[in-house]
């Protein structure tokens, strides 16, 4: 893979569809697409079909039910409720004649902000992602399409808690800007990969990617802290926080299911 293909779009839009390129493929199989991706243009077309601009798009749900192969993808949505201060929309994500994943989103209408103080967690002291290096080269991995700086080195396949930096070197769609909604809905996923990973590597691949956003992200680096691990007979669940530069935008939690193949890098 060149720097040029590396930093082409993941997928193009053809007559067929929207046609993968190599590094929109899954580290578990040369021929399935990446499940974080799926979430990405979930987010991209519920947003432009559904959005407005005094509605904050709170909650998006993806079903990854089937991977989905390396072929042309069609999103087609439907507006399922639309009332004063939420609206609802659903997403068919369809692949190869099959539908392989569905979501839905939440939208909440912007209000004047509640006085009083709420408990809530402390924020995360970490640098920022300029100050942090990145990883030393790694032969093994071959997608490096998305640049990764895990704080204090620990990161995928470590045990302990993770906190990293994740940012996409590339559009989403070739042509559409990336816009912060669908940005942080395409890193949404690595709650998975680095909140069930531990000293054995990573053993579980996730089934769904719920995201809870209070705004959208205002920087193109987006981090990532661990929160907690759960699994038991082949079952994990998995929290994790998003954050931007500025602050913690949001929550992150994915179901996984055992997986014995490890992922390929």
């Amino acid at each position: 893979m060149t720097a040029d293909d590396i930093t082409a779009a993941f997928f193009e839009r053809t007559d067929e569809g929207l046609a993968p390129r190599a590094h929109a493929r899954s580290p578990w199989s040369e021929d399935m697409l990446h499940g974080r991706l799926l979430g990405g243009l979930a987010a991209a077309a519920l947003e432009r079909e559904h959005g407005a601009d005094d509605l904050q798009p709170a909650r998006l749900t993806i079903d990854l039910f089937k991977a989905a192969p390396m072929k042309p993808l069609q999103v087609t949505t439907t507006r399922v409720r639309d009332g004063g201060r939420i609206r609802v929309a659903d997403a068919l994500l369809r692949c190869d004649g099959y539908d392989v994943g569905r979501a839905s989103v939440v939208f909440l209408r912007r209000a004047e902000q509640p006085s009083g103080a709420v408990w809530s967690a402390p924020e995360w002291d970490v640098p920022p992602p300029e100050e942090v290096p990145p990883p030393p080269p790694n032969p093994m991995r071959r997608n490096t399409a998305i640049e990764m700086r895990p704080v204090g080195g620990a990161g995928m396949g470590t045990p302990g808690q993770k906190r990293v930096w994740l940012r996409d070197r590339c559009q989403l769609v070739e042509g559409t800007p990336l816009s912060p909604f669908a940005r942080v809905a395409a890193m949404a996923d690595f709650a998975s990969p680095l909140g069930n990973s531990g000293d054995t590597g990573l053993q579980f691949i996730n089934a769904d990617i719920t995201l809870y956003l209070r705004r959208a992200p205002t920087s193109e680096w987006i981090g990532l802290e661990t929160g907690s691990h759960l699994s038991e007979a082949g079952v994990a669940i998995a929290h994790a926080t998003l954050y931007d530069t500025q602050g913690a935008i949001g929550y992150s939690d994915v179901c996984a299911v055992a997986n014995a193949r490890a992922p390929q890098g």
